[in-house]
């Protein structure tokens, strides 16, 4: 009989689309971030670098629409000092702890060589803070105050021929560091000519020195436009004021001249709108992810590698972080082990060598010893002599003393009798 060959069968599988019987709700995710964030409170952290006198305190009051605390700064102090203020603000139902860095002292020293190590040392500082809470057991991050700066506003001295080799040195040691915006100070004191090109003078100083400052993004569709346009007007041209000036039935903030009056919200005067918006509406929690995510995590990089801790082995292969610390406690307790040895070794060599000493001055107290017992005898056995010499002197010369009187009584006793 011939074999029958039989067709698999073709089974065909079609999706199932289920309809939903009522709403589910995950679509309200956002909105419980948003009550949870708004419950728990914003952080933002703003460094303030330039010269003293350029009116940084007063961009901050400026910018926030309030008074903040702060003292004029003196000229004459020998180093760069930064100094911390943090407050509580809130605007409707949003609370914002906001901590403002200045930095006290800035440019006004003889040698300005190290005028950026302060504050490269306070950004650090803040990281590893953030870091060694990380590391903790016990973490507390959720209440943690996070102290690392999310922006750094570097205000540069409105000269109009550039910057100063302390601004591009600065910028540079500060640019994997934090998030940079160059401001111009006191942009009233420059014509609109001379101010677009100092603009341009700037930004190409920055860029064939290598400083890389913070460019806004332009990633999200809703921000991408304005963004772009913004990135064009950096750095941005501001003047600040704490004064009050009616121009008609508005009361706006302006500077007073005699020759006119600079209003700070006025675009066409200077950048401070521009700033503003960037800064504080639009971008902020940009730089926040930004700080986190690319100047901390590279600062976490390279101290974790100080430590000895890495990704891959030697064979360029996955490692855990387990493991690393297995090996490295290993090493730790077998370095432990090799020292202690040492210094055993070293303890028992250093108690031969004082045994060594102890017998040697033993032997020399006893040699001493000797002698002077030798001494003392030879001495002792001198006096004996000499006492028994003395002795028989006396002796002697009492018998001599008895003849002598004999021998006189002799004589006396003959005189008598001739007589």
């Amino acid at each position: 009989m011939a074999a029958i060959e039989v067709e698999p069968m073709k089974i065909e599988t079609a999706m199932r689309t289920l309809k939903l019987s009522g709403h589910v709700g995950f679509d309200s995710l956002p909105d419980q971030l948003v009550n949870k964030s708004v419950q728990n409170g914003f952080v933002f952290n703003i460094l303030c670098i330039g010269e003293t006198g350029l009116g940084k305190s007063t961009l901050m009051d400026s910018l926030f629409n309030t008074n903040f605390e702060s003292s004029p700064s003196p000229h004459n102090l020998p180093t760069v000092k930064l100094k911390a203020h943090t407050y509580e603000l809130q605007e409707s139902s949003v609370r914002l702890k906001l901590t403002i860095c200045d930095t006290i002292g800035y440019g006004d020293q003889v040698n300005k060589e190290d005028s950026f190590k302060a504050v490269v040392d306070y950004i650090d500082a803040q990281f590893e803070a953030y870091l060694q809470e990380e590391l903790k057991i016990k973490r507390s991050l959720p209440t943690y105050h996070d102290s690392r700066l999310h922006v750094c506003l570097y205000f540069i001295c409105p000269t109009g021929h550039g910057l100063k080799s302390i601004d591009l040195v600065c910028m540079k040691k500060l640019d994997t560091k934090v998030n940079i915006i160059p401001i111009i100070a006191k942009a009233d004191t420059i014509s609109k000519t001379e101010l677009q090109k100092f603009k341009s003078k700037i930004m190409q100083e920055l860029q064939s020195n290598g400083v890389e400052i913070y460019q806004f993004p332009v990633d999200d569709e809703s921000v991408s436009e304005v963004n772009t346009s913004m990135n064009s007007h950096i750095p941005f041209a501001v003047v600040g004021s704490t004064d009050f000036v009616k121009i008609g039935n508005k009361t706006v903030r302006a500077r007073q001249y005699p020759w006119g009056t600079v209003q700070v919200e006025n675009e066409s005067h200077c950048d401070f709108v521009k700033l503003r918006e960037m800064l504080i509406r639009t971008n902020m929690e940009d730089m926040r992810e930004k700080t986190h995510a690319r100047h901390y995590e590279l600062y976490r990089r390279r101290r974790l590698a100080q430590m000895g801790f890495s990704d891959v082995d030697a064979h360029n292969k996955p490692v855990s972080f387990q493991q690393t610390f297995e090996q490295k406690r290993s090493a730790h307790l077998a370095e432990l082990q090799m020292k202690e040895d040492e210094m055993r070794q070293m303890f028992v060599q250093r108690v031969k060598e004082k045994e060594a000493e102890l017998k040697e001055a033993e032997k020399e107290l006893h040699a001493k010893f000797d002698k002077l017992k030798k001494d003392h005898t030879e001495e002792k056995k001198r006096l004996e002599e000499l006492r028994k010499k003395i002795e028989d002197d006396t002796i002697e010369f009492n018998r001599r003393k008895q003849q002598t009187v004999h021998s006189h009584h002799t004589l006396t006793l003959g005189k008598s009798k001739k007589k």
